[in-house]
C-alpha cells in the first residue's frame, strides 16, 4: 500500500513538470539544458502530455536492479507547437547517459508508432551514450525497432533530429535517415567510432569535436542540416523549420494570408552584371522575389556552389533550390547535387511546390569528381527532379549549359512552367567554347585569328546563347523582365496549385544511390 502510495505521488510531480513552459532565463540559454527544459521550452505553454513516465529497465544483471530511475533515460510525449500537434522524445543524460535500453527503446518505438498512425511530426531530441552495455543485444535490438520505424514513416510525416550531446556507434543512423538533422555547437557531436577506436586502428589523433562536431557535419560531411549556437537556439529552430512543413503527406503547409498587388521589384533589374563572367549573389535574386524575411536555409554551409531551403511566396510554403555564382560559377558536382536531390525528394514528400533559379554553366570537371562518381551523382538530381510530382517552375537567371541545362528542371524533364530572362544563354557550352570547335578550320586559315574566333563567337552567340530559341521551340514558356518574376512565379504557383499526376503503378524506382 505504501508503495503504491509512493508511485502516485512520484508520477504527480512528474506531470507537475509537464504543465508549463519552461522559464529559461538569458544566462541558462547559453548552457545545455536538461531533457525536461528542452521539450518544454519547445511545446506550447501547458501543451505537453507526457507518456511512459513511469516505465523502468528490466535488468537485473550487474546490479542494476539496485538502479532503476522512472521514465528510463527518456521522456516521451507529444504536444502542441504554434498549436500543430508533434509528437517527441527527449534522451536524459542524466540517467545512465542517456544510454537506451529494451525498455528506452520501447517508449521511444511507441510514440513513433503514434506519430505515423495520426499523422504529426516526430521530434527527437538526441543526448545518449549508445547502446546500455549491461543490456547485450537487447539494446541493439531497440536501435534496429527505431531504424525500422524511421523507414516506415520517411515520407509520411516529418522527421527532425536535433543532436543536442553525444550520438555515437549504431545511435547516429537514426538521425541520419530522419529528414532534417540539426546539431548544437560546442556540445553536440556524431561519430561511427570514437576518437580512441581512430587512434587505435589508424594511429590518427583527433578530438570528439574534430572528428564529428557540428562544424565539421554542417560544411565537410553534410551529415547535419542546420547548426545552432546553443540548446535554445536550436529548439527555435526546429520551430521555424515546422512552420514551413505540413504535418503529413496527406496535406499541405499552412498558408499565411496573402493580398496580390502589383508584385514589381524593380532590385531584380540590376543584380545579374553584364558581364557574363562576373558573379553574383542568388541570395539577392531569392530576396528580391519571395516575402520579405522569409527564407530559411538548409545546408547553407556545405556544398555552397547550390542553394535550398524553404520560403513564402504570396504567402504560401515553396521549396528553392538555386545555384550560387558566387561560389564555383554555380557549377553541379558531387556534393551539391547529392544535397539538391534529398532537398527535392524531401518537398515532393510533403506537397511542397518547387522553385528553381537557374545560372548553372555545368558539370565540374576534373578527376576528382570522375572517380568520386560526379556521373551517379548527378544522376541523383535528374532522378529527384524526373520524379517530384509537386508544382515546378524554373527561372533561368543567365547560363543554362549543356547537360546541367536538362538536369536543373527543364520543361523535358516535367517542369510545369519555364521562365527566362532576356539575358539569358541557354546552349550545349558557352559562346567562346562552341565557337572554336565549330568554327575550329576557319579561325586556322584566318589571317587575324584572334578576330576571326570573336566573330564567330558573336554569330554563336546570336544563334543560340539566348532564350528566344528555345522559347520558339516551347522549351521557355515567356521570356520575363526580372522586375516581373515575382508577379509571375506568384499567379503561376495559383494555377498550379491542384496540380494531381499518376504515375505508373510500382513498387518503388531505383533511384542511383
Amino acid at each position: 500500500m505504501n508503495n503504491n502510495i509512493k508511485i502516485l505521488n512520484e508520477k504527480l510531480a512528474l506531470a507537475k513538470l509537464g504543465g508549463g513552459q519552461a522559464r529559461i532565463d538569458k544566462q541558462h540559454q547559453k548552457k545545455k539544458l536538461t531533457a525536461r527544459e528542452r521539450v518544454l521550452y519547445l511545446l506550447d505553454e501547458g501543451s505537453f502530455e507526457e507518456i511512459g513516465a513511469l516505465v523502468t529497465h528490466r535488468t537485473k544483471d550487474f546490479g542494476m536492479a539496485d538502479q532503476q530511475f522512472y521514465g528510463d533515460g527518456v521522456v516521451t510525449g507529444y504536444g502542441t507547437v504554434n498549436g500543430k500537434l508533434i509528437y517527441i522524445f527527449a534522451q536524459d543524460f542524466t540517467v545512465f547517459g542517456g544510454s537506451l535500453s529494451e525498455t528506452h527503446a520501447e517508449k521511444i518505438c511507441k510514440i513513433m508508432d503514434m506519430a505515423v498512425n495520426v499523422g504529426a511530426p516526430m521530434i527527437g531530441l538526441n543526448d545518449s551514450g549508445g547502446a546500455r552495455i549491461q543490456e547485450g543485444v537487447r539494446s541493439l535490438g531497440g536501435y534496429a525497432d527505431i531504424f525500422y520505424r524511421n523507414v516506415q514513416a520517411s515520407g509520411v510525416i516529418p522527421q527532425i533530429s536535433a543532436i543536442m550531446g553525444p550520438c555515437a556507434g549504431g545511435a547516429v543512423y537514426s538521425p541520419a535517415m530522419t529528414d532534417f538533422t540539426m546539431m548544437v555547437e560546442d556540445t553536440s557531436y556524431m561519430f561511427v567510432t570514437g576518437p580512441n577506436v581512430v587512434k587505435t586502428v589508424t594511429n590518427e589523433e583527433v578530438t570528439s569535436e574534430e572528428l564529428g562536431g557540428a562544424s565539421v557535419h554542417s560544411s565537410k560531411s553534410g551529415v547535419a542540416h542546420i547548426t545552432s549556437t546553443n540548446d535554445v537556439e536550436c529548439l527555435e529552430d526546429i520551430k521555424k523549420l515546422l512552420s514551413y512543413l505540413p504535418q503529413s503527406n496527406k496535406e499541405k503547409a499552412d498558408d499565411i494570408p496573402f493580398e496580390l498587388k502589383d508584385e514589381l521589384r524593380d532590385s531584380l533589374n540590376t543584380i545579374v552584371p553584364d558581364n557574363p563572367n562576373k558573379p553574383y549573389d542568388m541570395h539577392q535574386v531569392i530576396k528580391g522575389i519571395i516575402d520579405e524575411d522569409s527564407f530559411y536555409e538548409v545546408h547553407k554551409d556545405y556544398a555552397e556552389n547550390i542553394i535550398v531551403g524553404f520560403a513564402r511566396l504570396g504567402g504560401k510554403s515553396i521549396g528553392i533550390v538555386a545555384n550560387q555564382p558566387m561560389f564555383l560559377a554555380g557549377v553541379l558536382d558531387v556534393n551539391s547535387s547529392k544535397k539538391a536531390a534529398r532537398f527535392v525528394r524531401f518537398c515532393d514528400c510533403f506537397n511542397i511546390p518547387l522553385l528553381v533559379l537557374e545560372d548553372v554553366p555545368g558539370f565540374l570537371p576534373g578527376t576528382d569528381q570522375e572517380w568520386n562518381g560526379i556521373i551517379v551523382n548527378g544522376a541523383k538530381l535528374l532522378y529527384a527532379f524526373s520524379e517530384a510530382t509537386v508544382p515546378r517552375i524554373t527561372v533561368i537567371t543567365r547560363k543554362a549549359y549543356g547537360g546541367a541545362y536538362d538536369v536543373m528542371n527543364s520543361k523535358h524533364i516535367g517542369a510545369d512552367m519555364n521562365f527566362a530572362w532576356p539575358n539569358a544563354e541557354i546552349a550545349v557550352m558557352g559562346a567562346k567554347g562552341a565557337a572554336e570547335i565549330i568554327f575550329k578550320r576557319e579561325i586556322s586559315k584566318a589571317d587575324d585569328k584572334e578576330a576571326k574566333w570573336k566573330e564567330k563567337e558573336a554569330e554563336y552567340a546570336k544563334l543560340f546563347a539566348n532564350p528566344y530559341s528555345a522559347a520558339e521551340r516551347g522549351f521557355v514558356d515567356d521570356v520575363i523582365l526580372p522586375e516581373n518574376t515575382r508577379r509571375k512565379l506568384i499567379k503561376a504557383f495559383s494555377m498550379l496549385e491542384n496540380k494531381d499526376v499518376v504515375r505508373p503503378n510500382r513498387k518503388h524506382g531505383n533511384i542511383p544511390l
